[in-house]
């Protein structure tokens, strides 16, 4: 056979393999094991007051997580792709710590920054502030962790866009804002939204920082990965993949949602290439 012809198929062989091994087959058995014991028992799991509870401190995490996160994202795009400034180079790497850190040793430092050994314990206890093993120290957690996603995102899209356009708005007259909203955002939104659903994706399913700064209070600052955990230790299986398919199934329409996004960008790049 040809050399051109079966070299491109067994790698797709083996990429399918690969797939369906680690990717596909483990989601088939959540969901299996999740309605093995019969519909009702999966939407009692699911619908279980700590289960929503759980829920509901996902979801403020992850709203929390994307709204800040790209703010940042923004601001420090324009900031590392639009001007030169001494310390450059460092904003640029610091932005991928969290890629480099382990999210458990990030889990640590906010205990040691906020918990009962920091210097700031004085000062957090007498206002009544509670940062650790509370809900504001689960969604700094969180935020850390997806810190780098929209920023990285949009800054290789900046910088190949150039800044021409832009400069030739402000020589006109144009202002900051009306720049941004007529030529550069145009540009850049498809790259935003696909950042702001890696975002989420990445912060709804946080487990490691979340762990070690919630303190496991059922019912309060469990977040559903949490929930699931301590569903399995202890031996409820049923109810433990019943909720890992619903995380399962946020993933799946998050990943969707990527996908339609990058489908209608690649349309209209082509679109724009005619």
């Amino acid at each position: 056979m040809n050399k051109e012809i079966w070299i491109p198929r067994l790698l797709t062989a083996v990429s399918i393999a690969f797939v369906l091994l680690m990717l596909v087959l483990p989601l088939v058995v959540v969901l299996a094991e999740a309605f093995r014991s019969g519909l009702e028992v999966f939407l009692r799991a699911a619908t279980d007051i700590y289960t929503l509870k759980a829920l509901r401190l996902t979801l403020t995490a992850t709203a929390a997580a994307v709204l800040l996160n790209t703010l940042f994202g923004l601001t420090a795009a324009w900031a590392v792709t639009r001007f030169s400034f001494r310390g450059k180079g460092v904003l640029s790497t610091l932005i991928d710590i969290p890629f480099a850190v382990s999210p458990v040793i990030a889990g640590l430092v906010f205990i040691l920054v906020f918990g009962r050994i920091s210097p700031l314990h004085p000062f957090l206890e007498a206002h009544n502030i509670k940062v650790v093993f509370a809900e504001p120290g689960i969604i700094l957690a969180t935020v850390f962790v997806t810190f780098p996603f929209v920023a990285r995102e949009l800054i290789p899209t900046l910088e190949a866009r150039g800044t021409d356009e832009e400069q030739a708005a402000a020589l006109m007259g144009a202002g900051f804002f009306t720049i941004f909203r007529k030529i550069t955002f145009p540009h850049i939104r498809w790259a935003l939204l696909y950042s702001v659903i890696l975002c989420a994706a990445r912060a709804m399913g946080e487990f490691g920082a979340v762990s070690v700064v919630s303190g496991h209070l059922r019912g309060k600052t469990n977040t559903l990965p949490l929930h699931v955990e301590i569903l399995y230790s202890e031996y409820q299986f049923t109810a433990a993949f019943a909720v890992s398919a619903v995380l399962v199934a946020a993933a799946v329409l998050i990943l969707t949602a990527r996908n339609i996004v990058e489908h209608i960008a690649h349309k209209e790049d082509d679109l724009n290439v005619r």
